[in-house]
């Protein structure tokens, strides 16, 4: 990963002129250079008010391969930068604060990985898309929490299959395909969070309230939802439900399109196990700020870049899954 970053330079209060028009200068910027922002649904609300367009990781892939954009704002992690990058390596891809990483990309690191890989022949390799380029490119299929059903079920019952690198969204499609993926040993540190206790405590605060979870949670969090689903899906679902109180399982940015969409229910996000905090962010997403928007914009940087070697390989599993996302 790139270590150069806003955070890490200190200067983003120095470097923002006082009594500056964020969004202004961001909107001319934007025009004047003829850039996108994308932003995942777990930015913060100021952030996802200014995106040009918002979505979960399958849909922000999506973008990337569309966009008439010279320059592509990613505002989110950096794996997501880097798939932009894979899918459009013409235009310049920026990840407003390199040290966006992403506690499931780093429990899976390559080197691992190909051994584990090595020790497993004539297993396909399904990789989730919270992976580096590096692991894509040892990968046959890439899936999102969309898509990662469908996909699964397109490869032959008998073929053996390594999935990776979430073992909760790896046992979830066990449980829903009837196959036994041999899965690494990865899991989101958000999701991970969440309590059975808590969920079930504020279900005696809200009664009438639907359970909405991740396939990353845990599967006794699972167990007691309502409805599991990506973080599109979720969205969806809460629009379609006829209840009107929500706990809602998942990274707690989401919770704003959701009350955009449905302004006249009530979302409650679950919270974490180990925190007196009503909520469960992910610091790595929360990294990214209108600040460093403005700053990556204004100086073209921190530029997200992939070996090309790399880059061609990882591309051949993504391009597989956008067409059987189709």
């Amino acid at each position: 990963m790139n270590n150069n970053s806003w955070l890490k330079t200190g200067f983003v209060t120095e470097l923002v002129p006082e009594g500056i028009n964020l969004t202004e200068e961001i909107n001319r910027m934007k025009h004047e250079k003829n850039a996108v922002i994308m932003a995942h649904y777990y930015q913060t609300a100021d952030i996802q008010n200014i995106a040009d367009c918002i979505g979960d990781s399958l849909a922000l892939a999506q973008m990337a391969t569309k966009t008439d954009a010279s320059i592509i704002v990613l505002a989110g992690v950096y794996f997501m930068g880097e798939t932009a990058k894979i899918l459009s390596p013409h235009r310049k891809v920026i990840v407003p604060d390199a040290n966006a990483g992403c506690s499931l990309a780093d429990s899976c690191c390559s080197d691992e990985f190909s051994r584990f890989i090595a020790e497993h022949p004539n297993h396909k390799v399904v990789t989730y898309v919270n992976t580096t380029a590096a692991v894509k490119a040892l990968s046959d299929l890439v899936v999102t929490s969309t898509n990662a059903v469908k996909i699964v079920q397109s490869i032959p019952i008998d073929q053996p299959v390594i999935f990776g690198p979430d073992r909760n969204l790896g046992n979830y499609i066990n449980g829903l395909t009837g196959r036994n993926m041999l899965l690494w040993n990865g899991a989101c540190h958000v999701h991970e969070k969440f309590s059975v206790e808590k969920i079930l405590a504020l279900k005696q605060l809200y009664p009438n309230a639907e359970v909405l979870a991740h396939p990353e949670c845990k599967q006794p969090v699972l167990m007691i939802s309502d409805f599991v689903g990506s973080t599109a899906a979720l969205l969806a679902y809460s629009q379609q439900s006829t209840a009107k109180e929500f706990i809602v399982a998942t990274e707690a940015g989401i919770l704003h399109e959701m009350q955009r969409h449905s302004p006249q229910k009530n979302f409650i996000p679950a919270p974490p196990n180990d925190s007196t905090c009503a909520c469960n962010d992910c610091e790595y997403m929360k990294l990214i700020t209108l600040e460093k928007i403005y700053l990556s914009l204004k100086y073209e940087f921190p530029l997200v870049e992939v070996d090309e070697t790399i880059r061609q390989k990882a591309l051949i599993p993504i391009e597989r899954m956008l067409k059987l996302s189709k």
